[in-house]
């Protein structure tokens, strides 16, 4: 009642305030109202225009407080439907309703799925999006971006056909685990039920496999070793705990199954990598020009095309250069004495950064030295005016797990908007795995400056501060459906937000170092299209990352599988991070002095993880 209250008593007071100014008497000079017939007509007709007018406005809030009420209890429900149907997407939000239920990968499991999207696209369609107000009509839009998404996935793009290492069920389980949203023996008992199905969930997944790639094949090869860990890991925690003997022996028996299932599906994708390296017909993990662009439109949701993304990178790669050309020249005696400057541009840049780069932490001190840094970052955003922090929201930074390792050096691992008290983990993979050369060329690219830029990027202010903003936003929608240019492209903001701040003490090292890191930024966009539209190849791939972009060749070898393993993602950075800077200098333009860098920070934040394109409509 409190809200329908508040509800009319806008609308009333909304409609007092566009009442036209000459619908109020004037009081006389001499203190009496006029009797004049024409000014009684006059003041009549004001009078029914004003009751009109009123009318009108009160119904056109009513009418568009109603719906947005309609979409709100309408993305309710899809989100309580959604949860039901998909498990593991509501554990990676944290709600764990249903997470003693594992999704089995199987057609009927596919068309379940597209007949719920094609029910709730109907829903959402019948909605009238011009009579919502920003909020509720851009969560519509997000909505329903993501409903098409997921059908586009399904029936044009169709991974689980030939992406092997989307089977994996550790990752729900590590949660489960290792998340307190409920008593330990709770959650085992959960997990428990949850085990049970994995030797059906493979069977599925190998019946779904049509032709994969060979790298994608290899890849979940490889993690499968990091699965076994982590049923081992959960069948010890289980035997130390206060479950009944009988749940203990339970345990052992359904651990003992899974480990087999998974062993077999490593073992049968072992054979058929060895077929399609014999038979030479595998997928190519290319996805060409059409694919693409379909992709990037539903992925990015960017202001632009894919090849127009291609095109801004390549003239923003052009002005780093440029810089970095400067930089190196004032660098140039500092570092390389007497040695005589090259003609050629890229030598030049080269060279500096190779000298600058032997400046790093021993192996065994990479991860002890990223914690250390982690509550100095935390200082000077805050000392600086930056953002608003949040000291209670717990950051741990931690080695990768092993079964998600292969593909990323660094990431973070941040709780849903259900249990935004949850542990937010910076996962790190550490170097002892390493040869001895394997290790420097690592550090050598992680050196003093850059590590210190990781950190931004994926800690402070970047990754984890935007994700804490994110699940204090408003809208539910526009945190658990979060834009990946978005979050990648405040990681990259949050760079040049730190240096423009004077952090690094604006030093000609820094500087150049955080170019060559941004240069990766426009570079992942470049390679990524290169590869995956224009058929780039290993060699000129490589020749790109580490001659032109000043990559260690550790690094570009990474950097490689990668953009085999994923695509259009590697764009995410630079599509974020230019729009983003767009935005920025577009506010400074509208309000003039008026503009204030902190309130901008949180205003963008505010929004959740919405696309930039839709935070800049908001916002403006």
């Amino acid at each position: 009642m409190l809200i329908k209250n508040k509800v009319a008593l806008a609308a009333l007071m909304l409609a007092f305030t566009l009442t036209p100014a000459s619908a109020a008497k004037k009081p006389q000079k001499n203190g009496k109202a006029s009797t004049s017939s024409s000014k009684k007509k006059t003041v009549a007709k004001k009078a029914a225009v004003v009751s009109a007018a009123t009318a009108a406005t009160v119904a056109a809030v009513a009418s568009e407080n109603s719906s947005d009420r309609s979409m709100n209890n309408l993305s309710g429900q899809f989100l309580t439907a959604l949860w039901r149907m998909d498990p593991e997407s509501a554990i990676s939000v944290g709600k764990y309703d249903g997470a003693a239920n594992l999704s089995i990968p199987d057609a009927a499991s596919r068309q379940k799925q597209l007949a719920f999207i094609e029910e709730w696209l109907g829903k959402f369609g019948k909605l009238n999006a011009g009579k919502m107000s920003d909020k509720q009509r851009t969560d519509l839009a997000l909505l329903t971006n993501k409903l098409q998404s997921d059908r586009w996935y399904l029936t044009t793009f169709r991974e689980f056909e030939w992406n092997p290492a989307q089977y994996n069920v550790a990752g729900s389980i590590d949660f489960i685990l290792n998340t307190e949203y409920a008593s330990q023996p709770q959650r085992l008992r959960t997990l428990l039920k949850r085990i049970a199905s994995v030797p059906q969930y493979y069977a599925a997944a190998r019946a779904s496999i049509v032709n994969p790639t060979r790298e994608h094949t290899q890849l979940a090869i490889a993690q499968s070793a990091g699965v076994l860990s982590v049923l081992d890991d959960l069948n010890k925690t289980a035997q130390a705990s206060i479950l009944t003997p009988l749940e203990k022996q339970l345990y052992h028996t359904r651990i003992a199954a899974a480990r087999s299932a998974v062993q077999g599906y490593a073992a049968w994708l072992t054979e058929q990598d060895a077929a399609l390296a014999q038979n030479g017909n595998a997928r190519s993990f290319r996805i060409g020009k059409d694919l693409y662009e379909q992709k990037f439109a539903y992925d990015i949701q960017a202001s632009v095309s894919a090849e127009q993304m291609y095109q801004k990178a390549l003239a923003a790669r052009e002005k780093l250069l440029e810089h970095m050309d400067s930089l190196s020249d004032e660098l140039w005696v500092k570092t390389m004495g007497a040695t005589a400057k090259p003609a050629d541009r890229t030598a030049k840049i080269g060279m500096v950064i190779d000298k600058l780069s032997s400046n790093h932490v021993a192996p065994a001190d990479f991860v002890p030295e990223i914690r250390r840094q982690i509550p100095e970052l935390q200082e000077w955003v805050t000392s600086h005016n930056l953002l608003t922090m949040d000291p209670k929201k717990p950051l741990v930074v931690r080695e990768t797990p092993a079964y998600q390792r292969g593909v990323a050096g660094a990431s973070i691992e941040a709780p849903g908007p259900y249990r935004p008290q949850d542990r937010t983990y910076y996962n790190v993979t550490p170097l002892d795995g390493e040869t001895a050369e394997q290790a420097e060329s690592s550090l050598r690219e992680y050196n003093h400056w850059i590590l210190q830029i990781l950190n931004i990027h994926e800690a402070i202010p970047g990754h984890y501060t935007q994700l804490v903003y994110a699940n204090k936003s408003p809208s539910l929608v526009k945190s658990i459906f979060g834009n990946g240019a978005m979050i990648e492209g405040w990681a990259v903001y949050g760079e040049r937000m730190m240096l423009e701040s004077g952090y690094g003490n604006n030093a000609p090292e820094m500087w150049l170092m955080y170019s060559k890191w941004n240069l990766r930024s426009v570079t992942n966009t470049i390679l990524d299209y290169s590869v995956h539209v224009q058929g780039m190849t290993q060699e000129q791939a490589l020749d790109l990352l580490t001659r032109q972009a000043f990559q260690t060749k550790r690094e570009a070898t990474e950097k490689w599988r990668r953009v085999q393993l994923s695509s259009v993602q590697l764009t995410s950075y630079f599509s974020g991070y230019s729009e983003i800077m767009d935005l920025r200098e577009q506010r400074k333009q509208a309000l003039g002095s008026k503009f204030v860098l902190k309130d901008f920070h949180e205003q963008f934040l505010s929004y959740g993880s919405a696309p930039v394109k839709v935070i800049k409509e908001l916002m403006n």
